[in-house]
């Protein structure tokens, strides 16, 4: 079956402002434009999470991270090894993104490229995507379109098809200090 319609419909969906659900290798998650204010805040509030906390930024590859965030060696190195997969990177954040995308003081971004055929798609159509994972914050997450739509019903504008099949949040490391940190455990060990 061709996902084709369905991706279609999300491309305009992300377009028009929309919150749109898509399954990553990682967690079945939510996505709104990161370049849209407006789109985020109603990410946020579907949540329950604050608007504070940054969300990871996920991307088809290097190039669209390249656009976003500042990729030294060791960021380099560690997109190299494990781009496509469950890998986010920490860098410092280019000085032409809005301070509302990634942490605002730190002016740093998290930025991830999903090993997951449909979110690829996605990615490759629409640019960067803000996306955390479908449920309501402390709640269990969704591993598919069917689970999520149970939580979210008509406030997600449309729901790729798919699952997670990692069931297991990404590994996060922050390389914009002098010595790495791990800041979430996950399925990749840098």
């Amino acid at each position: 079956m061709s996902d084709e319609p369905a991706i279609e419909a999300a491309v305009e969906a992300i377009r028009a402002g929309a919150i749109v659900g898509l399954p990553t290798d990682t967690l079945y998650g939510l996505a709104a434009d990161p370049f849209d204010p407006d789109a985020l805040a109603t990410l946020f509030e579907l949540k329950g999470r604050p608007g504070v906390k940054p969300l990871a930024i996920l991307v088809a590859d290097l190039d669209q991270a390249q656009q976003i965030g500042v990729f030294e060696d060791r960021a380099l190195e560690l997109a190299e090894a494990h781009w496509p997969g469950g890998l986010t990177i920490v860098v410092p954040k280019l000085p032409s993104i809005p301070d509302w995308i990634g942490h605002r003081e730190r002016r740093t971004v998290g930025l991830r490229c999903p090993r997951h055929r449909v979110a690829l798609e996605l990615l490759g159509r629409t640019g960067p995507l803000a996306v955390t994972s479908a449920n309501v914050s402390g709640q269990s997450v969704a591993a598919s379109a069917d689970e999520a739509r149970e939580v979210f019903g008509d406030a997600v504008a449309v729901y790729l098809p798919g699952e997670a099949p990692g069931g297991e949040a990404s590994t996060v490391v922050d390389v914009t200090e002098p010595t790495e940190r791990v800041l979430r455990s996950g399925p990749v060990r840098p």
